[in-house]
């Protein structure tokens, strides 16, 4: 096999960083752990220097790279990246438990990277969500095209925010009573997507989400990164309802790491 042969699916041969766009922050084994089943999620960049001997090794941990099966990997565990209910977790090499596949034994997702658009796309040899051997087939999950997002996260409620809303509130009720109309209250996200499928706030569409979805400005340092399922006949029409700070949630930017240091003029 020569070097042309090798396929790293996008991502650069040797080790680099995942920087999100949207949040500024890298893609992190947490707390270091290498046990099994460990969330990957972002945090703020520990280390500067992208040559290898200047770095930390206590900041491997940021460090990923493609193995020689396609996998996506942590330097610092030394594992796979799965994904398990839609949350990057490591895996551990895993022996086959019947019936295969299953949430427990299956193929490693196979991740790539797109530099035109800066997305990762994340493709499953079998259905992801591993319905039980006696559950009617679908295909559905081989029409979607899956996507690595960083996840928002907005500051606790504080009682100020709690008593403008009240006001607010309060200025639409008399209102309602003189009228005899209801007052208006927001569609929340899970009613324009689907009246009846009740959603988790990190699993409703990028494109259904109000503006208040799009605020990110909790003082945590750590944030969330989830795998979401677009339909493949219908992605370019929705990527042009994102606004530029979900698309930016999409975008990766992958730096390879260096092994000598590199003097610019």
């Amino acid at each position: 096999m020569t070097q042309t042969d090798i396929d790293t699916f996008g991502f650069p041969a040797g080790y680099f960083i995942l920087r999100s766009v949207g949040s500024n922050r890298l893609l992190d084994v947490t707390l270091d752990d290498i046990e099994d089943g460990t969330e990957i999620a972002l945090w703020p960049e520990k280390e500067k220097s992208l040559v290898e001997s200047f770095r930390e090794p206590e900041t491997n941990n940021q460090v990923f790279f493609i193995d020689t099966s396609g996998a996506l990997c942590s330097r610092s565990a030394g594992h796979a990246i799965d994904v398990e209910d839609g949350c990057l977790v490591l895996r551990h090499r895993r022996p086959v438990s019947l019936p295969f596949p299953n949430a427990y034994a299956h193929p490693l997702p196979r991740f790539s990277y797109n530099q035109k658009t800066g997305e990762i796309n994340v493709a499953f040899a079998c259905d992801p969500s591993y319905p039980p051997p006696d559950a009617p087939p679908s295909n559905s999950w081989k029409g979607k095209t899956y996507l690595l997002t960083a996840i928002p996260m907005r500051k606790p409620r504080t009682i100020l925010d709690n008593a403008s809303e009240f006001i607010a509130n309060s200025i639409f009720t008399p209102i309602s009573f003189l009228t005899g109309t209801p007052a208006p209250t927001p569609a929340r996200p899970d009613e324009v997507f689907n009246g009846d499928i009740d959603l988790n706030e990190d699993e409703v569409l990028e494109e259904e989400k109000g503006e208040e979805a799009e605020v990110d400005n909790s003082p945590e340092q750590g944030r969330k990164v989830r795998v979401i399922g677009v339909p493949s006949d219908e992605k370019d029409m929705l990527d042009l309802l994102l606004t530029e700070k979900a698309r930016n949630r999409r975008r990766w930017v992958v730096t390879p790491l260096r092994t000598t240091y590199a003097r610019t003029k």
